[in-house]
């Protein structure tokens, strides 16, 4: 009864597989035919079968960028972008997109230690901190086991200067991967979707109005209240917009 549940399971995901592929394969057909509207359609229900990459997300904003639809382009690309960070095309065909767009946000420079700080922290994910700072602590280990169990004066101050720095290297590894959650949990980047919003001082419609926002502009949520989002910009300036005029990436 087991291997026919195990067969059964099998036979499903495969059927699964060769699914998404037939319909990724039609999108990218349709594509290269000019039908873009359809070719979307095809790569969207891959998306909503649960399979995501980041060559599914760029060939769905090209297909977008294609009919112009702005904001969808920019947001598809940034999903790419984030399954990919140092793919050279989908920056460039985001950098493209990103020209159809109103709104010019200047971006407020990071200097000095916070630049050099949040650098350091994104050489590596929370888990490579994580493994770093684990793989150091059982070389800490070995070193003090080596201190403890040696007699020779020589190799005792080895161990005992390496056990040091092993455990330095291990507490500063934990210390950037509590950092790095740290910003991975405050980085709420979305998308403007609706074609002009505006955005309020308060959360409320009686409110007043702060400035104006255009689609494919990129914000980061800060808060939420009932159905509105506090953003803010690039720049620095914050307001709140409908909930429904931004899509979170």
């Amino acid at each position: 009864m087991k291997r026919i549940l195990f067969y059964l399971m099998f036979f499903v995901v495969a059927m699964g597989v060769s699914q998404n592929q037939q319909w990724f394969d039609q999108g990218n057909e349709l594509y290269n035919q000019g039908k873009y509207a359809e070719a979307i359609t095809r790569y969207e229900k891959v998306l909503e079968s649960g399979k995501h990459s980041a060559e599914l997300y760029f060939n769905l904003a090209n297909a977008h960028y294609k009919l112009n639809h702005i904001a969808p382009s920019i947001y598809n690309y940034e999903k790419a972008l984030r399954l990919a960070p140092n793919d050279k095309a989908i920056k460039n065909n985001m950098a493209f997109a990103k020209n159809m767009t109103i709104d010019a946000i200047d971006v407020i420079p990071e200097v000095g230690l916070t630049r050099f700080l949040k650098a350091v922290t994104n050489t590596f994910g929370f888990d490579g901190w994580a493994y770093l700072s684990i793989g150091t602590m059982l070389v800490f280990v070995i070193a003090y086991l080596l201190y403890y169990f040696n007699t020779a004066t020589a190799r005792k101050r080895l161990a005992f200067v390496l056990g040091l720095l092993f455990l330095a290297l291990s507490v500063t590894a934990l210390a950037f991967a509590f950092h790095k959650y740290n910003l991975d949990q405050n980085n709420k980047p979305a998308i403007i979707f609706a074609q002009e919003t505006q955005v309020k001082s308060e959360p409320n419609l009686r409110s007043v109005e702060a400035f104006k926002l255009h689609e494919g502009t990129k914000v980061q949520i800060l808060d939420t209240v009932n159905e509105w989002k506090q953003i803010k910009l690039s720049d620095g300036k914050t307001g709140w917009v409908p909930s429904q005029d931004l899509k979170a990436l």
